[in-house]
């Protein structure tokens, strides 16, 4: 369920602004999405998960503070984060 390092550096390449890029809000928000994407798929297939819901609810919460404290301070990247990982809001 934990990301792979191959994973966190493809996003941090892709989100960051160099490799050691690991604490920008757009790096931050695309590695939360991706453990909720995975926690989402393991909840198809475990519904009573009790102890993982909790978890993926405090991303989601995380998340959306970032996200939150993003539009707030920086319209245009909250958009373009937004779009880029094909969340609603």
């Amino acid at each position: 369920m934990a990301l792979t390092k191959e994973r966190k550096q493809e996003l941090i390449k892709k989100f960051g602004k160099d490799e050691n890029d690991t604490g920008s809000i757009e790096v931050q928000i695309a590695l939360l999405t991706d453990e909720i994407n995975t926690l989402t798929e393991h909840f198809k297939v475990h519904p009573k998960d009790n102890h993982s819901k909790r978890g993926l609810l405090r991303k989601v919460g995380q998340r959306r503070s970032l996200l939150n404290y993003l539009i707030e301070h920086d319209v245009t990247r909250y958009r373009k984060i937004v779009k880029e990982l094909g969340l609603r809001k």
